[in-house]
């Protein structure tokens, strides 16, 4: 029985949510669009539903050049008796907000910290949740149609940064399924529509307020700026040639969001922000891909300069990982 046949048999005659992260991105909306189009053809009709807005244009233009249907929390009327699918995270995470009935699967990339015992779990280390699912079609020998497949590689593409971070032979299988049958002329759309005029304040703040020290750039984002538009600005401060982590951070709701990105493998930027801001917040993700938030009450215990207090959390964390990985036998 493969994955796929193993999730539906639970489903049969339930109604079925998929939900996807606090402000899904392209990964997320992929794999729930391509899941949701494989549990259809086993006769099991699903919603997308997510907590919180889109915060990119890209991403309205995904779901409108893909025809993806989404529903936002607030306007989802659930019951205690939906069986919920969580992909792309797990229940209990930060940025995965409770819904409304019966959380049954999770389908999900990330470092696994759930405590909760589903009853289906198909977690693996790869670049994409995307490209879990488009295995699913090669397992099942199941047709991948265009607007899914453009969706899923859309979602590869992004989170691997056109492959060339965290990328696993899964996701190189993955494109291997997908590439011949997506939309080229779509995808390349989307690729030109990826940065706005209004994007560029955070640009000017992260090259205003950047600071460097021993390999490591920060940037203070001052304002609310959209999750996806926080780790391009990761991106961009890695690109220096200063720079093998950086850790960029907007203001968010009265705390602090987060993007990490490291050049070092060895160091799992992962376990580096979960351990830093362990006790006033949350974050957790892959070896050179995190996220993470500081809790309101969390920005109480950094005093006044919260800058500097960031700079030496971090610094304080990176170096014991540094020590401890230098001290374990190889």
């Amino acid at each position: 029985m493969t994955k796929l046949e193993e999730l539906a048999s639970l489903l049969k005659g339930k109604k079925v949510v998929i939900q996807t992260h606090d402000f899904p991105d392209p990964d997320a909306i992929g794999a729930a669009f391509g899941l949701q189009y494989l549990l259809s053809t086993k006769g099991i009709e699903t919603k997308i539903v997510h907590f919180g807005n889109f915060d990119k244009r890209t991403l309205r233009l995904t779901t409108d050049l893909f025809h993806i249907t989404t529903i936002n929390a607030a306007f989802y009327e659930g019951s205690e008796d939906d069986f919920v699918i969580n992909i792309d995270g797990q229940k209990n995470n930060a940025n995965f907000s409770d819904l409304i009935g019966n959380e049954i699967a999770c389908i999900d990339h990330h470092q696994w910290v759930s405590d909760y015992k589903y009853a289906f779990v198909d977690h693996r280390i790869v670049g994409a949740c995307s490209s879990i699912i488009a295995l699913y079609f090669k397992e099942n020998n199941i047709a991948v149609p265009t607007d899914v497949a453009s969706a899923l590689l859309y979602g590869i593409k992004i989170d691997t940064l056109n492959f060339t971070k965290g990328v696993t032979d899964t996701d190189i299988s993955a494109f291997g399924i997908l590439n011949p049958e997506a939309d080229q002329s779509l995808l390349l759309r989307l690729d030109s529509n990826e940065l706005g005029l209004d994007d560029l304040r955070a640009y000017g703040a992260a090259i205003q307020n950047l600071h460097a020290k021993d390999g490591i750039g920060f940037v203070h984002i001052p304002f609310d700026c959209p999750d996806r538009l926080v780790a391009m600005v990761s991106n961009f401060i890695l690109s220096l040639d200063c720079v093998v982590l950086s850790v960029v951070y907007a203001d968010r709701d009265g705390g602090m969001k987060f993007s990490i990105r490291s050049e070092n493998s060895d160091l799992n930027a992962g376990d580096l922000i979960r351990v830093a801001l362990e006790g006033i917040g949350d974050g957790g993700g892959h070896p050179m891909i995190a996220g993470g938030v500081i809790f309101p009450d969390g920005m109480e215990k950094l005093g006044n300069d919260t800058d500097t207090a960031i700079r030496q959390l971090f610094f304080d964390t990176y170096e014991k990982m540094k020590a401890k990985s230098s001290s374990t036998p190889a």
